[in-house]
Protein backbone atom coordinates (compact mmCIF):
# COMPACT_ATOMS: atom_id res chain seq x y z
CA UNK A 1 0.00 0.00 0.00
CA UNK A 2 1.43 3.44 -0.92
CA UNK A 3 2.07 6.15 1.64
CA UNK A 4 -0.94 8.43 2.01
CA UNK A 5 -0.08 12.08 1.43
CA UNK A 6 -2.29 15.13 1.09
CA UNK A 7 0.13 17.70 -0.27
CA UNK A 8 3.69 18.91 -0.43
CA UNK A 9 5.40 22.07 0.80
CA UNK A 10 8.56 23.47 -0.75
CA UNK A 11 11.35 25.01 1.33
CA UNK A 12 13.20 27.86 -0.39
CA UNK A 13 16.48 29.29 0.90
CA UNK A 14 16.29 33.09 0.67
CA UNK A 15 18.95 35.79 1.00
CA UNK A 16 16.87 38.62 2.46
CA UNK A 17 13.79 37.46 4.36
CA UNK A 18 11.95 40.82 4.48
CA UNK A 19 12.30 41.23 0.70
CA UNK A 20 11.07 37.70 0.06
CA UNK A 21 8.20 38.01 2.53
CA UNK A 22 7.03 41.26 0.96
CA UNK A 23 7.07 39.65 -2.51
CA UNK A 24 5.16 36.52 -1.48
CA UNK A 25 2.72 38.41 0.76
CA UNK A 26 2.16 41.75 -0.99
CA UNK A 27 2.55 40.69 -4.63
CA UNK A 28 1.35 37.07 -4.66
CA UNK A 29 -1.08 37.26 -1.73
CA UNK A 30 0.38 34.66 0.66
CA UNK A 31 -0.17 35.04 4.39
CA UNK A 32 2.34 34.22 7.10
CA UNK A 33 1.10 31.20 9.04
CA UNK A 34 4.05 30.47 11.35
CA UNK A 35 7.59 31.70 11.91
CA UNK A 36 10.65 31.20 14.05
CA UNK A 37 11.45 34.13 16.33
CA UNK A 38 9.90 37.10 14.59
CA UNK A 39 10.73 40.79 14.45
CA UNK A 40 8.31 42.18 11.86
CA UNK A 41 9.22 40.59 8.53
CA UNK A 42 12.63 39.51 9.85
CA UNK A 43 12.81 35.86 10.90
CA UNK A 44 14.88 32.86 9.93
CA UNK A 45 12.06 30.48 8.93
CA UNK A 46 8.46 31.04 7.92
CA UNK A 47 5.49 29.07 6.62
CA UNK A 48 3.33 30.97 4.14
CA UNK A 49 -0.07 29.99 2.75
CA UNK A 50 -2.22 31.07 -0.18
CA UNK A 51 -5.50 29.13 -0.14
CA UNK A 52 -4.37 25.45 -0.03
CA UNK A 53 -0.83 26.19 -1.25
CA UNK A 54 2.09 26.36 1.18
CA UNK A 55 5.67 27.59 0.80
CA UNK A 56 8.35 27.68 3.48
CA UNK A 57 11.06 30.33 3.41
CA UNK A 58 14.32 29.89 5.29
CA UNK A 59 17.24 32.30 5.46
CA UNK A 60 20.30 31.00 3.63
CA UNK A 61 22.56 32.58 6.28
CA UNK A 62 22.36 33.32 9.96
CA UNK A 63 22.02 37.09 10.49
CA UNK A 64 25.53 37.45 11.92
CA UNK A 65 27.16 35.57 8.99
CA UNK A 66 25.19 36.91 6.03
CA UNK A 67 27.45 38.35 3.30
CA UNK A 68 26.73 41.87 2.04
CA UNK A 69 25.28 40.53 -1.22
CA UNK A 70 24.07 37.16 -2.52
CA UNK A 71 26.69 34.74 -3.82
CA UNK A 72 26.32 34.64 -7.62
CA UNK A 73 26.87 30.87 -7.89
CA UNK A 74 24.24 30.13 -5.26
CA UNK A 75 21.65 32.43 -6.84
CA UNK A 76 22.29 31.12 -10.35
CA UNK A 77 21.56 27.59 -9.10
CA UNK A 78 18.07 28.74 -8.08
CA UNK A 79 17.16 28.92 -11.76
CA UNK A 80 17.07 25.12 -11.75
CA UNK A 81 14.10 25.23 -9.38
CA UNK A 82 10.61 26.08 -10.61
CA UNK A 83 7.38 26.04 -8.62
CA UNK A 84 4.31 25.35 -10.74
CA UNK A 85 1.13 26.82 -9.26
CA UNK A 86 -2.27 25.64 -10.40
CA UNK A 87 -3.96 28.87 -11.45
CA UNK A 88 -7.40 28.74 -13.12
CA UNK A 89 -7.16 32.32 -14.46
CA UNK A 90 -3.63 32.82 -15.78
CA UNK A 91 -4.63 36.04 -17.56
CA UNK A 92 -5.90 37.55 -14.30
CA UNK A 93 -2.61 36.55 -12.63
CA UNK A 94 -0.73 38.33 -15.42
CA UNK A 95 -2.73 41.55 -14.92
CA UNK A 96 -2.37 41.31 -11.14
CA UNK A 97 1.40 41.01 -11.41
CA UNK A 98 1.63 43.91 -13.86
CA UNK A 99 -0.48 46.06 -11.50
CA UNK A 100 2.06 45.29 -8.77
CA UNK A 101 4.96 46.47 -10.93
CA UNK A 102 6.26 43.04 -11.89
CA UNK A 103 7.78 43.00 -15.37
CA UNK A 104 6.40 39.76 -16.77
CA UNK A 105 5.76 38.53 -20.30
CA UNK A 106 2.23 37.63 -21.38
CA UNK A 107 1.12 34.04 -20.80
CA UNK A 108 1.81 31.51 -23.53
CA UNK A 109 0.35 28.12 -24.32
CA UNK A 110 2.93 25.33 -24.14
CA UNK A 111 2.90 22.58 -26.82
CA UNK A 112 1.41 20.19 -24.25
CA UNK A 113 -1.66 22.38 -23.70
CA UNK A 114 -0.86 24.38 -20.55
CA UNK A 115 -1.33 28.15 -20.50
CA UNK A 116 1.68 29.37 -18.54
CA UNK A 117 2.97 32.57 -16.99
CA UNK A 118 6.61 32.54 -15.83
CA UNK A 119 8.46 34.92 -13.53
CA UNK A 120 11.20 34.82 -10.93
CA UNK A 121 11.04 35.71 -7.27
CA UNK A 122 13.60 38.00 -5.55
CA UNK A 123 15.99 35.06 -5.05
CA UNK A 124 15.88 33.87 -8.65
CA UNK A 125 13.51 30.94 -8.16
CA UNK A 126 11.28 30.34 -11.17
CA UNK A 127 7.53 30.55 -10.59
CA UNK A 128 4.96 29.40 -13.12
CA UNK A 129 1.22 29.99 -12.93
CA UNK A 130 -0.50 27.53 -15.22
CA UNK A 131 -3.79 25.93 -16.23
CA UNK A 132 -4.84 23.51 -18.96
CA UNK A 133 -6.25 25.12 -22.10
CA UNK A 134 -9.78 23.94 -22.76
Amino acid sequence: MPIEVSGVCTLLQVFDMPTSVRFYREVLGFEIVATSDRDGDQFDWGLLRLNDTFVMLNTAYEQDSRPPKPEAARISAHGDTCLYFRCPDVDAAYHHLREHGINVDEPKVAPYGMKQLYLTDPDGYCLCFQWPVE
